[in-house]
């Protein structure tokens, strides 16, 4: 990254109150789509103070461009909002699911249905896709086995080179480009019995053999987000896991992307029954590694007692917030936060890619 760019995340830093730090770490969802247990409620108050960073389940040019207004003229720091949105098998064109696409054995296909979803999904205001699912499943039983690659990790890696290519470029602050994320870190697909958010009792070597190859392939291809799962491996919740986040994914794998929690996941560390309270959810989750909290609050509401009570330092916060941040400078969001809202596209493209899902069904 450009001295430039660093200098602005620094001055950026400097800058901001701790609300406004962990506005920047939490993602809300809109309500154009409902994708998780809790309901979502109005956010523009949120947004215009700088409570929030990131938001997603919100989509079209003209909804997105008047909501990222609000964030780089009327709050006080104007850091553009991150647009995120679930792509799992295409945007406006449907193409096959991923287990189907998996069939197909063509790392081509992969890749052009992944580009063809960023640029769809771009067209409509968003920053980064949810996806690819990664999560090697060997239980027909589990209801989300239809998301991922299937039950070999050498095929899982092909396709999560693939996909991310597609969604990135080499260039993710392309207006076409998206940020991938591979998600759900870690085997989330060997849920006991099949039963979603069950516990993965697995070895350290399937881990090693099975469930990490995948996600160790996305990274090498330049996956800039990473989404931890709900599951528990062997009686610790991925979301506060710090051996397989910031231990394997951070440390041994070398990953300085921005990870993001999945729905809610900080705050059903309580149910978990590793946490009391948000504080400590808040406390297990930031010195896991998780940057981003997303729609459980639990940040917001714990961080600020957590910094007070000494259970966790400023410089762990601005960690995360600096991540967070540069994930939107490589997006381009900082030099033009309107860069992914375009026209509407042509019935040429519409056309073509509708082509391109009758071959992959085909």
């Amino acid at each position: 990254m450009a001295e430039s760019a660093l200098d602005r995340i620094e001055t950026l830093l400097a800058a901001m109150t701790l609300d406004e730090k962990i506005g920047q770490l939490t993602m809300m969802s809109s309500n154009l789509a409902v994708t998780g247990p809790v309901l979502p409620g109005d956010v523009t108050e949120g947004i215009r103070a700088g409570r929030i960073g990131s938001l997603f389940n919100h989509w079209g040019p003209e909804r997105v461009r008047e909501t990222q207004r609000m964030a780089v003229e009327e709050t006080r720091l104007k850091i553009p909002l991150l647009f995120a949105f679930d792509v799992i098998h295409g945007h406006r064109t449907i193409f096959p699911i991923p287990l189907a696409e998996a069939a197909l054995f063509s790392p081509e296909l992969w890749e052009h249905t992944a580009r063809e979803a960023a640029m769809e999904a771009a067209e409509d205001g968003l920053d980064l896709v949810f996806s690819p699912m990664l999560d090697i499943a060997r239980d027909p039983r589990w209801g989300r086995i239809s998301e991922g690659p299937g039950e070999d990790p050498w095929l899982g890696s092909r396709i999560a080179e693939a996909k991310v290519r597609g969604y990135q470029t080499a260039d993710l602050a392309a207006p076409d480009a998206v940020a991938a994320c591979a998600k759900h870190y870690l085997a989330y697909g060997a849920a006991l019995a099949g039963r979603d958010y069950n516990s993965a009792d697995v070895s350290d070597r399937a881990i090693r053999e099975v469930y990490l190859p995948p996600f160790a392939a996305a990274l090498a291809a330049g996956a800039a987000t990473v989404m931890p799962a709900f599951n528990d491996v062997a009686g610790v919740p991925m979301t506060a896991n710090a051996r397989l986040l910031r231990g394997t994914l951070l440390g041994e794998l070398g990953f300085d992307g921005a990870v993001i929690s999945d729905y809610n996941a900080i705050m059903e560390l309580l149910p978990h029954g590793v946490a009391g309270d948000a504080v400590e959810a808040a406390v297990l989750a930031l010195k896991a590694g998780v940057d981003m909290d997303m729609m459980s609050g639990a940040y917001a509401a714990g961080l600020p007692k957590a910094l007070q009570r000494g259970l966790v330092t400023q410089d762990e916060i601005d960690d995360a917030v600096r991540r967070v941040l540069r994930l939107k400078q490589r997006l381009g969001l900082f030099d033009d936060p309107y860069r992914r809202v375009a026209a509407v596209p042509d019935g040429f493209h519409a056309a073509e890619r509708r082509r391109l899902a009758r071959e992959a069904g085909a």
